[in-house]
Order: structure tokens, then sequence, then C-alpha cells
């Protein structure tokens, strides 16, 4: 690095002549900068569309190709209040009876009053009037040893040990104890320690209540199903009882849901719609001639409001017309636009009242968006018949298999399009792979001509700093001859 000295012999600024001099040298540089800045605008541009796009396909394309995508089925009780069902594709169509005998209980046990002057550090011995180290107490399937100079709060900390829950009610002198789980097989007793239960007071012979652990009781169709919680899994059905019908019926009703079918497809059209406006909007955007990413230098010379006026005209045009995006879109549309033969008849969108709008109606961005017959939420289509729900209420199985064929279809085109090669990686909808190395050469680029500027900038210095020196040699000599002449 060449020594900079800053005018001192001949009284000029050094610095700011320097850096006039290399400041066409850096400007040159700039154009490099924001092409390296742009590439990676774009690049990450590139990323979030496709994590939209990989999104919409795992979320619809690949699952709608199955047809076990459409099976929904609902259930409805005649009584809401004493049970509920929820239903999966397994359950059988039709109407079947049902009745509540009984509900699932968990163990609990309420002890009887305690002394009012027990609290939770009283200690066993004290309540029980002898030693009871050592003693043991089965429950729950486990053995609790007692400890020595053990206290209420001890045993109660030994029962949730056991895997109860336990409580010592200091306000009501009690103490709770209760299973975790419902059902007989979650009941519990204790077995031994008398001496301890009966100071306790948990002995239901001392006043203590018990509600014992039962199993629900049920009959479907005249069938008996137990279960230790009111929940049961039945052929298909998850049925919840609420309440005992006491010899009443109830009538389970299970049908397909074509409410159910109508959304998912519904949900597709809109999810698909919105992409392929985006993907539009990108490749229709206008070019914005002139605006390139900012410099360092290039922003403070703005304010914060035209920074960022600027780098949005900047994004807005970065995707306009790009290859890989135009691919992409004419994949999506042309594909959405297939027909199919089910069972001797041609059908397509339009045949189930999805169409886009009118060409010369609609801004140019959503000229690829469809909208549904009849969608209630859709403005511009709420008034037309609904084509859609009549077609699943009528021939559910020509529907879905005409969306299975068309996201099948579609599922095939992508994973062509997004398998690897030199330019992109597998998965990618865009050439990740050279958009990477490009950028690493405009990096390059840029440290290559920083590099060279800072060489030249070193030797404007260098031959200022020779100037320099020359000078003050020159200043000395004179110096010496004025001062010979007394001067």
């Amino acid at each position: 690095m060449a020594i900079r000295i800053a005018g001192m012999a001949s009284g000029m600024d050094t610095d700011a002549m320097v850096q006039d001099l290399v400041k066409a040298y850096k400007t040159k540089g700039d154009k490099n900068t924001k092409t390296l800045k742009r590439a990676e605008l774009k690049q990450e541009k590139w990323k979030d569309l496709n994590k939209k796009i990989k999104s919409f396909t795992n979320k619809y394309v690949a699952n709608m190709k199955f047809s076990s995508y459409y099976s929904s089925k609902k259930t409805t009780v005649s009584d809401p209040n004493k049970a509920s069902v929820v239903t999966s594709d397994g359950a059988i169509t039709g109407t079947q009876e049902l009745e509540v005998n009984k509900l699932a209980k968990t163990a609990y046990l309420t002890g009887d009053e305690l002394d009012k002057s027990v609290t939770s550090s009283t200690k066993l011995e004290t309540l029980a009037g002898k030693d009871v180290a050592g003693t043991e107490i089965k429950v729950n399937g486990q053995t609790i040893t007692v400890g020595q100079d053990w206290t209420v709060g001890d045993f109660v900390g030994a029962l949730k040990g056991a895997g109860l829950n336990a409580n010592f009610d200091e306000n009501n002198h009690r103490i709770f104890v209760s299973a975790k789980k419902s059902g007989t097989k979650a009941d519990f007793s204790f077995e031994g320690g008398d001496d301890i239960i009966n100071a306790l007071k948990l002995s239901e012979d001392s006043g203590a209540k018990k509600i014992k652990g039962e199993n629900a009781e049920i009959l479907l169709n005249g069938a008996k199903f137990t279960s230790d919680s009111n929940t049961f899994s039945i052929n298909g059905l998850t049925i919840t009882a609420k309440a005992e019908t006491n010899g009443e019926k109830l009538s389970i009703n299970t049908d397909n849901d074509y409410d159910a079918i109508y959304d998912k497809i519904k949900s597709f059209i809109k999810d698909y719609s919105s992409l392929i406006n985006e993907i539009t909007g990108m490749l229709n955007a206008p070019a914005n001639k002139g605006y390139d990413p900012l410099t360092d230098e290039e922003k403070e010379a703005l304010t914060e409001s035209e920074v960022k006026k600027w780098e949005d005209k900047v994004n807005e045009s970065l995707m306009r017309n790009d290859g890989n995006l135009s691919s992409i879109s004419s994949m999506f549309r042309n594909s959405m636009l297939q027909t199919f033969d089910i069972d001797g008849k041609t059908y397509s969108l339009s045949s189930f009242g999805i169409n886009t709008s009118n060409y010369f109606m609609v801004d140019a961005d959503e000229r690829n968006a469809f909208h549904i017959d009849g969608d209630p939420d859709d403005p511009e289509s709420s008034g037309n018949a609904d084509k859609l729900k009549a077609a699943i209420a009528a021939n559910p199985e020509a529907v879905t298999s005409f969306f299975t064929k068309l996201t099948s279809n579609l599922y095939d085109k992508i994973q062509a399009f997004t398998k690897s090669s030199d330019t992109k990686s597998y998965g990618s909808y865009y050439d990740d792979k050279q958009m990477k190395s490009d950028i690493s050469k405009y990096e390059k680029k840029v440290s290559d001509w920083d590099d060279y500027v800072k060489e030249i900038e070193d030797r404007y210095y260098k031959q200022f700093s020779k100037m320099e020196s020359a000078m003050t040699k020159l200043n000395s000599q004179q110096n010496y001859v004025a001062s010979m002449f007394g001067g």
C-alpha cells in the first residue's frame, strides 16, 4: 500500500484529487455492482415463487390425482346433545340405531373431613398415633413405602407418584384422589396401611365417598360395545356418548358429503387463480427502463421514500418476459384447458361452470384466472347457475374422475418440467444452478474491479507522495540558500 501524504508540502488536497481521478473508474465499476444486485434480487424473487408453486403442487395437485381425495362423508345424529359422530371415508352410508346405556366414569375418592388443625406439614405418625415408617400401601398397581417423618403432603405426593391425581384441600380439610383416566381398568383402591388410611379418613368405612371407575356402554344396531372412555371407534364412525338415552333409540345417518367435494375443488380453483394471476402479473410487468438497482452512494443522495419508490420499480420488472416463467405459465394454462372423455362424454372445466372471464372485460393480469358459476364468494359469477354443485349431486363419480385426470396430467407435466439438468436442480422451476453460477461470476467481476480501482488509487497516491517528497526537498534547499544570504 502506498504511503499517503496529504499535501503537506504542496498545500493541495491530494485526497480529493485522487478521488476525482478514480471516480470515473468507480462509476464504470458500478455497472458490475448493479448487474450483481439485479441478479441477487431476481434470485430471491424466484426462490419465493418457487416455494409458492411447490406449496400449491403439494397441497392440491399431488393429492387431487387420487380419487380417495374426494371421498368425503358426513353423519348426522337425531339428538346431538346425547351423542356426536365423526365420519371417516370407510363408513358405510345409511341409517343406524344408537342407544347410550352408560357413560364412562372416572374413579374419584373424596376423603372425610379432617380436624381443622391438620395441614400439609402434619406428620402421619401424629395422626395415626404411632410410628408408621416402613408401612406399605398398595394402590394403582404400585407399592408406597411410608418414609420416616412423612407428612400429609409427602403422602399426597406419593399418590401422585403412583399415577393418581391427589390433593389436600386445606380450606375444606379433605384429601381428594382420582384416577387419571375413566373406565373400570383405571379404578383404584388401597390395600394395607389401614392405620394411615383411616387416620387420613380415606376409608369408605370412616365416611369417605368413592365413585367407582366404570366403562361406557352403547348399543349400535343392537350390538353391545364398551369403552373405558365415552368415545367408540366402530366401522368408520367415531361415536362420542354425551348422555344416557334411557331406552330411546337415536338415529345415525351417514351420507356422501357433496359439500366437502365442492369445497375442495373450489379451494383448488381459488388458489390456482391466485397463483396464475401473480405469474401473469410478473410476466406483463412494465419494463421500467432506466431503473437499475441503486448503489450505496446513490441511496445516500435520495430520501427514504424516494429509495423505496425506486426499488419498487426495480422489483416490479425483475421477472418481465422471463423464459422459465413464461414456460410455467403456458404449462399451467394449457393443462387447465385439457378435455377428458369419461363414460363416452367429453368434459372440460367449462362443463362444470368453471370459466375464465371475458378477455376484453378484465384486467390483463387476471385473464387466466377461473371463476366458478354460482360461487357466492365471487361477485363476477355468483349470479350464474351453479353447475358444479349440480354435477356433484347428479354424478359425483364423473366429477371426481375428471379432476383426477386433470390434476394427474398437470402433475406429470410439473414433474417433467422440474427434472434436474445442467442449469436447474431437481424440483426447481427455474435455472437455480445457472443463476447461482452467474452470481458468482458477477461477484468476482465486482471484486476484481474493486481491486483494479484500488491499484489505480494507490498508484496516484504514490505519485503524489513522490511529488510531495520532491517539493519538500526543494523547499528545504530554497530555505538553505535563503539563509546563506541572510534571508
